[in-house]
């Protein structure tokens, strides 16, 4: 059997080799950093997912090494799959930045203003997006459509006033349960995500549809309104549980577990468990585990430095590529910079760990 090739495709000036098949977004992660286009709809782990929000738009300059081409027109990045010799602009085309605005616009516009009463704030993807690729005002003049919250579990209420119409619990809940009990509702923009009866979502990996929802539209019920996020520290930890990997990310205040989620990666989406499988995590495990005996502490969990979460107290995930950075930005980049050499104010021979009692003006220039 032939072994898949490689294709070299370069993303914002940045040449990497992937494999065939391989589609551009997944190709712009690999580059990582804002290289990588946001997503609100595609989620790797579940089958189907993509092509419906537009908010990874991609300017496709040269189709491949074979037809030399642009496409006309910009392109979903999730749905589209590299050609050997592909040129790709993601933030470094006009085009493309202007689409992602128009696209924000058009996924807050029913959206309401509730971010301070959301328990979603803080580590909500639409807030990422409209801090990103958001206006400061609104051009729409109608109401927006408004819904009861509604509990379509024991211990998930959806509030659909937030809701962006992504499909991802759908497709959880179709590819993680037997059965669905929920879906899409009407056409256009009488579209809604409901229940045939109220609280039927009982399967035991259904809280899974609260971890992929990208905005506030699925709540944790054990949790609404218990604490801020940026409040509670993410610690990872484990237990034996028979029903999932047990892998799972504690949000604590002190001794106190506030709330259980499944592990993520950067990019937001549930992490791989150390079993080789997407961690998915039970429902046992997610409301009922709220003790600290239930659980063996891993340590620290690793937020991204950009995030509210972190408070400049927990490990980063992006490791520093010296090598690429310097290949794009034609020198050599100052990760850890000597005080002493770039400010020029305290003197080499002074360290300030062994200065007795404050530093003083004697101690400097």
């Amino acid at each position: 059997m032939s072994e898949t090739p490689n294709f070299k495709v370069t993303i914002d000036n940045i040449t990497i080799e992937v494999p065939a098949g391989t589609s551009i977004l997944e190709a712009a992660r690999r580059v990582g950093g804002e290289v990588a286009p946001p997503t609100m709809c595609y989620y790797s782990k579940l089958q189907g997912s993509g092509g419906k929000c537009r908010t990874c738009l991609v300017e496709v300059s040269k189709g491949s090494e074979k037809d030399p081409r642009p496409m006309p027109k910009l392109v979903a990045s999730c749905r589209t799959g590299v050609m050997d010799g592909m040129e790709v602009k993601s933030m470094t085309s006009e085009k493309v930045l202007d689409a992602r605005k128009g696209v924000t616009e058009f996924l807050l516009l029913n959206h309401p203003l509730d971010c301070p009463v959301c328990d979603q704030a803080g580590e909500c993807h639409l807030q990422d997006l409209g801090y990103d690729h958001g206006n400061e005002g609104t051009r729409y003049e109608f109401d927006r459509r408004t819904f009861e919250p509604e509990d379509i579990g024991p211990n998930i209420q959806l509030h659909m006033n937030r809701c962006i119409m992504c499909f991802r619990c759908v497709f959880a809940a179709e590819q993680l349960t037997d059965y669905r009990e929920h879906g899409i509702l009407d056409r256009g923009d009488h579209a809604r995500i409901s229940t045939c009866i109220s609280k039927s979502l009982d399967h035991d990996f259904i809280g899974n549809v609260i971890d992929v929802c990208p905005v506030g539209a699925l709540t944790d019920k054990t949790f609404r309104f218990k604490n801020r996020v940026w409040f509670t520290k993410p610690v990872d930890a484990h237990c034996k549980c028979d029903k999932c990997c047990g892998e799972v990310r504690l949000w604590m205040r002190g001794n106190e577990v506030f709330r259980v989620t499944a592990r993520k990666d950067e990019w937001g989406e549930v992490a791989t468990a150390s079993n080789g499988k997407t961690g998915w995590i039970c429902n046992e495990c997610r409301f009922e585990k709220k003790s600290l005996s239930d659980w063996t502490i891993e340590g620290p969990s690793k937020i991204s430095r950009h995030s509210v979460i972190s408070q400049g107290h927990y490990e980063g995930v992006h490791e520093p590529q010296p090598e690429l950075l310097a290949e794009v930005i034609g020198k050599e980049p100052v990760f850890t910079m000597s005080i002493h050499n770039i400010s020029e104010v305290n003197k080499p021979n002074v360290h300030l760990s062994q200065i007795e009692g404050p530093a003083h003006s004697d101690d400097f220039k």
